[in-house]
């Protein structure tokens, strides 16, 4: 079964992900702004520079309103 083991192979290898890929860095989830469609994964916070509010939740760099922290929902993307 030539053919298909190859393309076994080939499917199985297209869902695997390299390292340092999404998944791999340690995110949870990702701080959203619904009112002005903000999104900044919760690794990326620090590097953004987002201010904080007293309870340490980011604040919305466009708007000033504290962000809401969503989690992911599974080992892909949510992008």
């Amino acid at each position: 079964m030539g053919i298909f083991d190859t393309v076994t192979d080939a499917l199985a290898s297209s869902t695997q992900k390299a390292p340092g890929t999404a998944g791999n860095d340690g995110s949870e989830g990702a701080y959203w702004c619904d009112d002005c469609g903000v999104r900044v994964r919760d690794v990326d916070v620090d590097d953004e520079g987002l201010d904080r509010d007293d309870e340490g939740t980011p604040t919305c760099p466009d708007c000033g309103d504290a962000m809401r922290f969503e989690r992911a929902a599974g080992s892909g993307c949510a992008c």
